[in-house]
């Protein structure tokens, strides 16, 4: 069976030999904290781009012109261990030939592997990890693992300066390792009481940055489809705001999208998925496409 192209875009903007974006599909996911089905995320996030206007209003722009491919996805399902190789694997080889890679997940574990691989191959040039999430995923160990998805900042701390951003939720363990300076609460900057914590936030970043979305970032009443939902959260044009902001400043050099959980009769989160992950795109090309 045929993988499905992102936007079901013509052969000639889908081909891989002359695209600058691969995305690279991980349905994997175990030891889901409650609602299980972000295996099912990948997919979801596909079909619903073949759903939407690939012309986007603000920018004046067509930015699958740069050319999206969508490859085969991963194939391990059970073992963190071999998934973390394989999607680092994966990832090192699409850097090597020059693409841009996108992650779809998954649970959030399906991160540490391709943030093993930027940060092996951008290592001593200027690297961070910005994370937009509910949740902290700060723990050393979760049910026996240490590559689960709770622990996947805890993992990428070990490898690259990290910056948080939306944390709604952690334990105590977690809040004890913390590190204040670089975490940016969802209350604090939802609240409009701290006017300078944008201005703070790009002072941290490095020149190279990797972005990790969890879509629990976002307000529950916009994407319900999460496996765990939080109260609060952003909403869709301020994460726009701020990715916008991260690309002007920054040299974003890949992300991901995890965590989305399909629901059977809403299709709007899943949308919404597939136009953030446009979007970030747009923001990152949308300057080179002639």
């Amino acid at each position: 069976m045929r993988t499905r192209q992102f936007g079901c875009l013509p052969k000639e903007y889908a081909d891989f030999d002359k695209a600058k974006v691969v995305i690279l599909p991980v349905p994997f996911e175990s030891n889901s904290t409650w609602i299980k089905g972000t295996d099912k995320g990948p997919e979801a996030i596909l079909e619903a781009s073949c759903n939407m206007d690939v012309y986007d209003i603000a920018t004046d722009s067509e930015v699958y012109k740069a050319g999206i491919h969508t490859a085969d996805p991963v194939k391990e399902r059970k073992s963190h261990e071999r998934l973390v190789k394989e999607v680092e694997s994966r990832i090192l080889q699409l850097l090597k030939k020059r693409k841009f890679p996108v992650i779809v997940g998954g649970d959030h574990s399906v991160s540490i592997g391709a943030i093993k691989a930027f940060a092996g191959y951008y290592k001593d040039k200027d690297f961070s990890v910005l994370q937009f999430d509910s949740h902290a995923n700060l723990r050393n160990e979760f049910n026996g693992s240490s590559f689960s998805h709770e622990c996947v900042m805890a993992r990428a701390a070990e490898l690259a300066p990290v910056i948080q951003v939306g944390i709604r939720s952690m334990s105590f363990e977690e809040s004890e390792v913390v590190q204040p300076d670089r975490i940016f609460y969802g209350h604090n900057i939802l609240d409009g009481s701290n006017k300078t914590w944008m201005y703070d936030l790009f002072n941290k970043l490095t020149k190279n940055v990797y972005i990790t979305i969890d879509l629990s970032v976002f307000d529950p009443s916009i994407m319900a489809s999460t496996c765990s939902p939080e109260p609060g959260g952003l909403q869709w044009y301020q994460m726009l705001e701020m990715l916008s902001l991260v690309s002007e400043k920054t040299s974003i050099v890949g992300f991901d999208i995890v965590g989305l959980c399909p629901m059977k009769y809403n299709k709007a989160p899943e949308l919404l998925a597939a136009k953030l992950l446009y979007q970030l795109l747009t923001f990152k090309f949308a300057g080179s496409i002639k």
